[in-house]
């Protein structure tokens, strides 16, 4: 049996990266692709938390700049996170999987409440737990939802699944000399003021140390290599 280096994973993914390159919405290409690396580490044993976003359907700061109040944009922008959830749910669930959905906004016709006890025990179980709007109050982003989700149902790392295969000394897109960190430390990144996560989510993070791992989620097989110990991405720790 592989051996796994870890055994409870939040996995934070961006709503944009659901869009693939429409740029909004949802394309079902990306969420299949994205649910057959899930069940390939599901199916070694690992316990999955996902945390995504919204910014492919509606993000608060977009309400803010055109003149609506920041506290009704960000309760938008969690219900945005909540339509991702579903679905991530429904794909996850054509593939065999067992998921709960727990949102911080009460909606119970279409998902559970969050409960800490009951998210740990789901995955105690073997389901995935998605975790929706936000944490259930505005100003907070999906990061810091990450981060706290992660700190309370123990998981043993946090995997940020991005479009880039890591943490760069700069914007990989725009320069060219940029080099990839294998490793960091929270105080580097910090004092680089490298843009990992928001400082709130870093924060948590590193108070409670919880590493952090950046990566490439849309390189099959990254996953599976990731919870099995491989040199994937940055990890941020220490």
């Amino acid at each position: 049996m592989t051996q796994l280096k870890y055994k409870r994973i939040l996995l934070k993914l961006s709503g944009e990266a659901l869009s693939g390159d429409k740029g909004y919405g949802i394309d079902p290409t990306v969420l299949d692709a994205y649910s057959l690396e899930i069940k390939q580490v599901v199916e070694m044993g690992v316990q999955v938390a996902i945390v995504i976003g919204g910014g492919n359907i509606f993000r608060g700061i977009q309400g803010e700049r055109s003149g609506m109040d920041r506290v009704q944009g960000d309760y938008m922008g969690m219900l945005a996170t909540v339509i991702n959830a579903m679905a991530i749910q429904s794909s996850l669930e054509q593939h065999g999987l067992y998921t709960r959905v727990m949102s911080a906004i009460k909606m119970e016709q279409v998902c559970e409440p969050y409960v800490r006890r009951r998210a740990v025990r789901h995955l105690e179980k073997g389901r995935i737990v998605i975790f929706g709007a936000g944490t259930g109050n505005p100003y907070f982003t999906t990061d810091t939802t990450a981060s706290l989700r992660a700190i309370e149902v123990e998981a043993d790392v946090v995997l940020k699944g991005t479009k880039v295969d890591g943490v760069y000394t700069a914007d990989p897109f725009k320069d060219k000399t940029a080099t990839r960190f294998t490793t960091i430390s929270f105080q580097d990144v910090y004092e680089k003021k490298l843009n990992v996560m928001d400082l709130t989510a870093f924060t948590l993070c590193k108070e409670n140390n919880l590493p952090i791992i950046v990566f490439d989620m849309n390189k099959s097989g990254n996953l599976i290599r990731l919870v099995e110990g491989d040199d994937i991405g940055t990890l941020i720790t220490g």
